[in-house]
């Protein structure tokens, strides 16, 4: 049984029909990785998983069961993170506080703790600075923060919409490698990326959408060496 699964959905932006009967599969450990040009409907399938956009037709199902009408906060609390495009972070609380918000509505303490130590051990840098506003920090520090919130509350998946966005080459390779590492310790990822040839290469399989539809699927590997997506995507 698929970790998290969208069945023939379709999501509206007002009278704009965002996606039209996309239908994705993430199997438990997988990396998968969801590519295409802006405006293709990458960004509105994580809100629509989330409960920021709601399926008019469809299903997104999550552990077996239909979450499609769920409450944002009953996604996140049923164990789906999502790391939203442009890091968002609260630039004017400190690390701590940031993280703390990751948790928010979480009363166990020794889940907190739990989350705190899962993001310092991805994101040492974290701890350095854990006083320091989020504000203050570099570019690479706050996608760092953005990630590492998304992990205190334990998820079952973490959704990440372009980690990679306005980083340096440097640190584009170290967020991934630490993508790499999650996944390899046990994390299932969905990973939106412009970056489609740096998505592709961790990925296990892709998805190429196309207008709110989906047009190729594929292992990875395949796709990173298909002409047509090589054309379109990773020249």
């Amino acid at each position: 049984m698929a970790l998290l699964e969208l069945q023939n959905v379709h999501t509206y932006y007002g009278g704009i029909h965002a996606l039209k009967g996309l239908s994705i599969k993430v199997e438990p450990g997988e990396i998968v990785t969801l590519i295409g040009s802006n405006g293709a409907g990458k960004s509105t399938t994580l809100k629509t998983i989330c409960g920021q956009a709601r399926a008019r037709e469809g299903k997104v199902l999550f552990n077996g069961k239909e979450i499609t009408q769920l409450k944002t906060h009953e996604i996140a609390a049923s164990g789906i993170a999502h790391v939203p495009e442009g890091r968002r972070i609260f630039p004017k609380l400190t690390v701590k506080e940031n993280l703390e918000m990751g948790a928010f509505g979480v009363k166990d303490k020794k889940v907190i703790d739990e989350g705190f130590e899962l993001a310092f051990h991805y994101f040492p840098r974290l701890k350095e600075r854990i006083n320091q506003k989020g504000g203050t920090m570099s570019g690479g520090e706050q996608q760092m923060l953005a990630i590492a919130r998304g992990l205190m509350m334990r998820p079952k998946i973490l959704m990440l919409d372009e980690p990679s966005m306005g980083l340096a080459p440097i640190l584009v390779e170290q967020i991934f490698h630490i993508i790499t590492e999650m996944n390899q310790e046990g994390m299932t990822i969905l990973l939106v990326e412009q970056n489609a040839n740096q998505a592709l290469s961790v990925a296990n399989r892709g998805y190429v959408i196309q207008t709110g539809e989906i047009i190729l699927q594929e292992e990875a590997k395949a796709l990173l060496s298909n002409p047509q997506v090589r054309e379109a995507y990773l020249a």
